[in-house]
């Protein structure tokens, strides 16, 4: 049994992501490395602000380096990476020599710590994903979560010199076939991710039912008015770019009609929603559960309207191969029709939102990218959004 680090509101238990799994593993290993001790378990403070307190496992020692692993841990959610072990392999280099770190393809995460990926870590083969292609799939934050630690650990140790970092997965390339990593272009392995370093179960029934609670309680405090947004993504949108209170935000994952079923049960009067383009252009599909397991009609929604308004078929083929919305959007305002696939996309998010809420229910959505920004609007979204925030700005007294 793994010691409990925590639960969610539905008493689910949270796990830790296979990045956390990295940065503990490659701090034990640097830690063993310098203090030429052996090391049992390791100290991890995640991005989300929860600390870990992970066993270390499987170590290797030799002359030139240590090795050691930390098992994958996803709590309540189901989760194909639980109980896996993520190594990390630590050894001191005298230099970066660029024609090798050429030929790997390893990250230069700080001036004195490489990154490599060895075995069951995948490969990123086509462009738009956070690595340039050829590179090992670790993605940012688990970089940056991983120089940190290892960086802590030579400074504690007073380590000057340069540290190379190798993680492995054992038997990654078998369990990423039962992933989405060959659709994206990421091959021979599992992707190194988590954004908080932290798991949170996923069950649907517990999501659907806080989704309820959240609008309930805001019905009764007297808002019947609210933003609606899927994650941490949509809610930094609101609160940096639009200055909106979170106190009236909900969170719906990827449950939209049932979001819009609550709303309509509640008697709530209107609900906005803001979502990134990853997911909202779904909607344009009529998709109301975004969850790729559910659908994944990304590419096929912005090729489609590409071709209504004039796309020729090289565009329509391009963006079809695209493996991510960030690349598509890239290729539409390359050719000068992302305005009008914008407005055309969001046309049909309108009429099918409308179609769910019916007569009784204000609704609207913004849809936006981390790089463009707003990318386009319901009809009736600035206005909802100016009710919304007068609404609450009445509540509040000011």
């Amino acid at each position: 049994m793994k010691q409990e680090i925590g639960r969610n509101r539905s008493g689910l238990r949270l796990g830790y992501t296979t990045g956390s799994c990295a940065a503990a593993a490659a701090k034990a290993a640097v830690a063993m490395l310098l203090k030429e001790e052996e090391i049992t378990h390791v100290k991890l403070i995640t991005p989300k602000g929860i600390e870990l307190y992970l066993e270390v496992e499987s170590t290797i020692r030799t002359a030139d380096y240590v090795q050691c692993a930390v098992e994958k841990y996803s709590g309540d959610d189901p989760d194909v990476t639980d109980g896996m072990k993520v190594y990390a392999k630590a050894e001191k280099i005298e230099s970066f020599l660029k024609e090798e770190e050429a030929e790997e393809r390893c990250f230069e995460i700080k001036d004195h710590i490489v990154l490599a990926g060895g075995e069951g870590i995948g490969r990123v083969t086509k462009a738009g994903l956070e690595q340039q292609t050829g590179f090992p799939a670790i993605n940012k934050i688990p970089r940056r979560m991983i120089a940190d630690a290892v960086d802590e650990e030579c400074r504690q140790y007073k380590y000057g010199g340069k540290i190379k970092i190798t993680l492995s997965i054992p038997g990654g390339e078998k369990i990423a076939k039962k992933t989405f990593n060959p659709r994206l272009g990421i091959v021979g392995g599992l992707s190194v991710l988590g954004t908080t370093g932290i798991v949170e179960p996923m069950s649907e029934k517990a999501l659907t039912d806080t989704i309820w609670l959240e609008m309930k309680m805001l019905k009764e405090t007297g808002y019947d008015r609210c933003y609606v947004v899927p994650g941490n993504y949509g809610m930094d949108f609101l609160r940096e770019e639009l200055g909106v209170d979170e106190e009236v935000t909900v969170k719906c994952s990827n449950y939209i009609g049932d979001t819009i079923d609550d709303a309509k049960l509640l008697g709530m009067k209107g609900i906005l929603f803001i979502g990134h383009i990853g997911k909202f252009v779904k909607l344009a599909a009529g998709v109301m559960n975004t969850h790729s397991r559910q659908a994944d009609c990304r590419m096929e929604v912005l090729a489609v309207h590409a071709a209504l308004e004039g796309a020729d078929s090289h565009t329509v083929r391009s963006v079809m191969d695209c493996v991510n919305t960030s690349e598509a959007l890239r290729v539409l305002k390359e050719c000068g029709l992302l305005e009008k696939v914008m407005e055309s996309v969001m046309e049909r998010i309108e009429f099918y939102l409308t179609n769910r809420a019916g007569e009784a229910l204000d609704i609207a959505a913004v849809v936006f990218s981390n790089e463009e920004g707003v990318l386009g609007k319901t009809s009736k979204a600035d206005s909802l959004f100016e009710q919304t925030s007068r609404f609450v700005r009445q509540k509040k007294g000011r």
